[in-house]
């Protein structure tokens, strides 16, 4: 094993992705739905995702620039409407979540692609899927773009303003893990479930 610092300077970005994403895994997955001003709606998963605030409560996720200098749809909707819904999805929506990070064509319906069904939350413009059991409706705050090359990414600073949580999962104090069956995203294609769980009482 080598004890000489790897300068980021001296890597490409596709080697420092593929160090990022099988070191910092396992990665909860933001499904993340947006709608343009022309109403075309968009929804894709986003495994840079964690909370940044509790009060007020705010999500954060980042899209990259595709290899090829595409900008997501996510992004551009969130600047023109500056809505979003971010979902969990859990391990029964393994397959349509991993079939919405197809590159679709422009204004197609991910919805459709994956059998998802749109419904209303509230007030905002922006569907949620019908079938994931938690559902956080939020408005934009901020977005920190970190350049404009290939991999760049911009962080979104989404505020939850409106939650659904299925009474199947959310007993109005607890998730039941048992019931959502988290997943998260490792390298590669590959997801890791939650099923083997140790504990640690936190020190006083």
């Amino acid at each position: 094993m080598s004890d000489t610092p790897l300068d980021t300077h001296d890597m490409d970005a596709g080697l420092i992705y593929r160090l990022f994403t099988g070191a910092i895994a396992p990665r909860p997955i933001a499904w993340v739905s947006t709608t343009s001003a022309a109403g075309h709606v968009n929804l894709a998963p986003f495994s840079f995702f964690n909370v940044a605030s509790v009060k007020p409560p705010v999500l954060v996720f980042s899209p990259l620039i595709t290899a090829d200098g595409r900008t997501k749809d996510t992004l551009a909707n969130l600047r023109e409407v500056g809505e979003c819904v971010v979902h969990i999805g859990g391990e029964a929506l393994a397959e349509p979540l991993n079939a919405t990070s197809a590159s679709l064509a422009p204004h197609a319906d991910e919805f459709d692609h994956a059998g998802l069904t749109k419904v209303a939350l509230g007030d905002l413009k922006v569907p949620r899927i019908a079938e994931a059991p938690v559902a956080f409706g939020c408005r934009l705050r901020d977005i920190i773009s970190f350049g404009d090359q290939p991999m760049a990414g911009s962080l979104v600073l989404a505020e939850v303003v409106l939650i659904h949580a299925d009474s199947s999962v959310w007993d109005g104090r607890h998730v039941s893990v048992d019931a959502l069956r988290p997943i998260g995203r490792m390298a590669g294609s590959d997801y890791a479930r939650s099923t083997d769980l140790f504990a640690l009482e936190r020190p006083k």
